[in-house]
Formats: structure tokens, C-alpha cells, sequence
């Protein structure tokens, strides 16, 4: 069975095609500046890159382009879309209504469309996408969403509300969702799978550590705790979002500043964070070399980081009492070794015994355990796969379809 994988964001389509005899990637790309004069294709089969510039009106026209760089030209796959048994979406925002993967109808997309006030710039792409997608398959082939807060939907009503007056949550449902639930759920699999036991038997925290980042508690295989709430703004110190903050601060830099909403929600979501802290870095590896070259800003940048994944780690492993793993991921995650070593030096109390050597070389898509064989908590990098965990349920719920 081959299931195509889709991200459709407002002005980009991402796609993996991929093979579940094997779960192999066929091929992968991305359109982007979908809807503006420039358009560009870049696509990826066998580890061989190719690209052009192309106009895309609209996502329907995007998808065009998928179609013919699988069936035509020197890096087609298939013969034709026919060979594509069903298509998994990646959706943020389920809300409260989805808590799980969807087979997608016409109710369904009216219920993602209701939670776009959620999610202003991420679910009004996926409903274009899915929409375009049906436009080119047909109706007969299945779309799952799957939905990126789905697996948060276990934590218990103390961890996912918020301290105001209750009348908010029940008129605008404002409460903790959390986010990146689709590779907290992967890692977390593969974590127990590593450790060779069931994954209801385990404590485990998924540190997806990115652009974007977030800290999962899941306790026997459920979500107890996230860092992400209403929106993917809350949390960590990410690398241009601020994270957590006092409300306050925000309505005294208004009145000083003059902000209106849309100015405060570009400082917040896009100037604040390292960016903001270090005076303009973003990538953690330039990050870390200006620190080596005596930049302050950028060290305590790398402070607060460490600092509050540090404290987020140390919240949860009281909310489970107790851990017996830490997975690393996301692309800070599986390649910063100062950022590892120095969170896991700071958890020897709970019996951490880091693998200075392994983390070495724990980077590039290498996994590895980071603690050595006596420690009584174990340390993992786990590179996540959210697309594979996509596409596994789309097979899954399209085989109940198929038969």
C-alpha cells in the first residue's frame, strides 16, 4: 500500500510518498509561494534533489505539480495517481473534538473549519489542501487527518485549563491543547519499543526540541503534561517565539509601545525568543558559535534555554512521580550535544549517568542511547518521524475502508 502524506500550509504543500511494505520513502518535495508569481518545486527521490521555479495559483494547481513529479519525468515513481491507495493530512488544530486520527467527510472538515479561530494560519491551509487534494483524487480515494494535539487530549482537566473565569473556556474552549503531538506519540513508541518493554509500564519525557519546542509528559503511554498550550506560542523559549510570559508585560508594553494586537502577535511569535534575547540568531548552531566568540547576549540566550527545558523536565518527572527515560528530538534535540550534555549533567541526582562518547556522535539522523548501561534513568535520541506516524494511520484507517 503506498500513502501519500500531506502538509499543506497557507503558501506550501509538503508531500511524502511512501511505501507501507517496508514503510520506505519513495519520494518527497515541496511547493512554495503557492498563489504568488515566483512559485518554486523543489522534490527528492533517492537521495537525488531536483528543483524548478513554477507558478501555482492555488493548492489545486500544487498539487498538479505533485502529480506530474511522481508520474512523469526522469524521477517518476509511479505510473499513476491510481497507485496511491489513500492520503494522510497533517492537521494542528483538532481542538476538543478530534482526539483521534479522522477519516475525513464533509462533517469533518466543518469541524476543522470551526476550530480555525484556534489556528488562524494553519487550518484554513489544511482545509484548502484537503479540498485540493479531493479535487485531483476524487472522493473515492480516503483522507485521514491526523490531528497534531490529538495525543494531548489524555491530560487531565488540572494539567489543560487555565486560571480564569471558567465561562471563557466553556464560550471560546481557551485551555491547554498542546502541540508536535505526533512526534511525542512516535518517539514515545519508539522509546518503549528501544527499552523492550510495553509503553503502559513506562515514564517517559519527549523533549522535540526545534525552531518550535515543546516538552511532553506521558505517563504509561499517556499525555499528562505539555509545555504548548493555547496556542504553540506557550512553553519554552523557542527561536523567535517568546514562551511562557506574565500577561502583564504584554499589556504594559501595549500601553508603552502603542502595539495593536496584530504588532504585539508579530513580536511575540516572531521577534521574541533567542532571536530577540541574542539580538537576531536564530539557528542554534550560530547560536553557539557567537557564545564561543564571547557574545553575552547569545550566552544567555543558551541559558534560558537550558534553563527552563531544564525546569519543565524536572515539573514533569513530579507530576509522574518519577521517570524512567528522556528522549531528545526535533532538530535541536538530535544534534545539539552541548544542549544534551548539559541537560543530562544536571539529572545525576536522579540517577543519570550520561555517555559522553555516544553523544558525540548522536547527530544527523543518528540515534542512541546517551546514558550508559547502570543508569537508572535512561537518555535516548530518537529522530522523530511524524510523516511515518501519519501515514500509519491512514493505513490503518483506510484498510477498515478497503478491506
Amino acid at each position: 500500500m503506498k500513502i501519500l502524506v500531506i502538509n499543506a500550509g497557507s503558501s506550501s504543500l509538503k508531500y511524502q510518498l511512501i511505501d507501507m511494505n517496508g514503510e520506505n520513502v519513495i519520494a518527497k518535495g515541496i511547493c512554495e509561494r503557492v498563489g504568488m508569481a515566483d512559485g518554486h518545486f523543489e522534490g527528492k527521490v533517492n537521495g537525488e534533489k531536483f528543483e524548478y521555479n513554477i507558478q501555482m495559483k492555488n493548492h489545486t494547481e500544487a498539487f498538479l505539480v505533485v502529480k506530474d513529479a511522481l508520474t512523469t519525468g526522469d524521477h517518476k515513481v509511479i505510473d499513476s495517481l491510481d497507485e496511491i491507495s489513500a492520503i494522510g493530512h497533517r492537521v494542528v488544530q483538532g481542538g476538543s473534538i478530534f482526539k483521534e486520527s479522522t477519516l475525513i467527510t464533509d462533517e469533518v472538515i466543518s469541524g476543522i473549519e470551526s476550530l480555525c479561530d484556534l489556528a488562524p494560519l494553519h487550518n484554513p491551509a489544511h482545509i484548502q489542501g484537503i479540498n485540493a487534494c479531493r479535487e485531483i483524487f476524487g472522493k473515492d480515494v480516503p483522507e485521514v487527518a491526523v490531528f497534531d494535539n490529538a495525543f494531548h487530549s489524555t491530560m487531565p482537566p488540572e494539567a489543560y485549563m487555565f486560571g480564569i473565569p471558567y465561562e471563557y473556556y466553556e464560550k471560546y474552549h481557551i485551555r491547554r491543547y498542546g502541540f508536535h503531538g505526533t512526534s511525542h506519540r512516535y518517539v514515545s513508541a519508539e522509546c518503549a519499543r528501544i527499552m523492550g518493554k510495553d509503553i503502559s509500564e513506562l515514564k517517559i519525557i519527549t523533549c522535540h526540541l526545534g525552531n518550535g519546542s515543546s516538552i511532553a509528559a506521558v505517563d504509561c503511554g499517556k499525555v499528562v503534561d505539555t509545555s504548548m498550550g493555547f496556542t504553540p506560542l506557550d512553553g519554552l523559549i523557542m527561536g523567535t517565539r517568546s514562551g511562557n510570559l506574565d500577561p502583564s508585560i504584554v499589556l504594559f508594553l501595549q500601553e508603552k509601545e502603542g502595539w495593536t494586537p496584530e504588532e504585539t502577535d508579530t513580536i511575540l511569535n516572531k521577534k521574541s525568543g533567542v532571536y530577540g534575547i541574542s539580538g537576531g540568531i536564530i539557528d542554534n548552531r550560530d547560536l553557539l558559535k557567537a557564545a564561543d566568540e564571547g557574545n553575552e547576549r547569545a550566552e544567555l540566550a543558551i541559558d534560558m534555554m537550558y534553563y527552563e527545558i531544564r525546569k519543565y523536565i524536572g515539573s514533569y518527572i513530579a507530576a509522574m512521580h518519577g521517570v524512567d527515560a528522556i528522549v531528545f528530538t526535533g532538530g535541536i534535540g538530535e544534534n545539539a550535544q552541548p544542549l544534551r550534555q548539559n541537560i543530562c549533567e544536571n539529572f545525576e541526582y536522579i540517577g543519570v549517568t550520561f555517555d559522553y562518547e555516544e553523544n558525540k556522535v548522536a547527530i544527523k539522523g543518528k540515534g542512541g542511547e546517551l546514558s550508559t548501561p547502570d543508569s537508572k534513568v535512561k537518555v535516548y535520541v530518537i529522530p522523530t518521524n511524524e510523516e511515518l506516524m501519519i501515514a500509519r494511520d491512514t493505513k490503518e484507517i483506510a484498510e477498515k475502508i478497503l478491506g
